[in-house]
């Protein structure tokens, strides 16, 4: 492992992104041990700005700490993973229900030019699943920004995070990529014609297609 030059500013906060990063991209596994004294050397930093970043993860769910063993990456159960889609479900699909109903003509067109972007990604044969993953949050994080409230986009972003421990295995699902385009697409249509419980309906049917294929 390379050793990185950090900033002194906020370096726990650093060191934090650092790590969620390497977790989010399956560098660090669910349920592997986090070597302390092996990041810290790598990182070039004594292992006080690193447990203050642990600390953080951990608050987010990321990482799971244990008594007298150290800190893990969190391995998400079954359980978690459908709890997690169900608060998503009902918090997103209320946003997407305020987009329905106040979104700007403006706004709704950024959303479509989004999801242009997912059929693009999509595109048979040429399919590309991390830019498909990158724009799709894109998608549901301006959603959200539009819905404008900042507490729901709090715990959104939180759940997000556990979410995307396991997100990408939902993705590799033969033929979920199409699904979750049409599922997109619905939603599209529903926010367009600003009717409110049917693009909330439409989220609610997202989420529970993604937590089916996610398991």
């Amino acid at each position: 492992m390379v050793a990185l030059s950090l900033s002194p500013r906020a370096l726990y906060e650093e060191v934090a992104e650092l790590l969620r990063q390497r977790i989010f991209n399956r560098e660090l596994e669910p349920g592997s041990w986090i070597d302390e004294l092996k990041i810290a050397e790598a990182y070039g930093i004594s292992r006080t700005p690193l447990r203050e970043a642990l600390k953080v993860l951990a608050t987010e769910g990321l990482v799971t700490m244990k008594v007298r063993r150290g800190a893990y990456v969190t391995e998400v159960s079954e359980r978690d993973l459908s709890d997690v889609y169900h608060l998503l479900s009902l918090l997103e699909a209320d946003a997407a229900g305020v987009v329905a109903a106040t979104a700007t003509e403006s706004q709704i067109g950024e959303l479509q030019t989004l999801h242009t972007e997912l059929e693009t990604a999509a595109q048979p044969g040429k399919q590309d699943r991390e830019r498909f993953f990158e724009i799709n949050e894109r998608f549901h994080m301006r959603l959200l920004e539009i819905a404008n409230n900042r507490w729901r986009d709090q715990m959104v972003a939180d759940l997000r995070k556990v979410m995307k421990l396991n997100r990408h295995n939902s993705l590799l699902k033969s033929g979920r990529i199409e699904e979750s385009l049409n599922e997109h697409q619905a939603l599209m249509a529903a926010i367009s014609a600003r009717d409110t419980p049917l693009a909330m309906q439409r989220m609610q049917e997202h989420f529970r297609n993604g937590l089916e294929a996610a398991n």
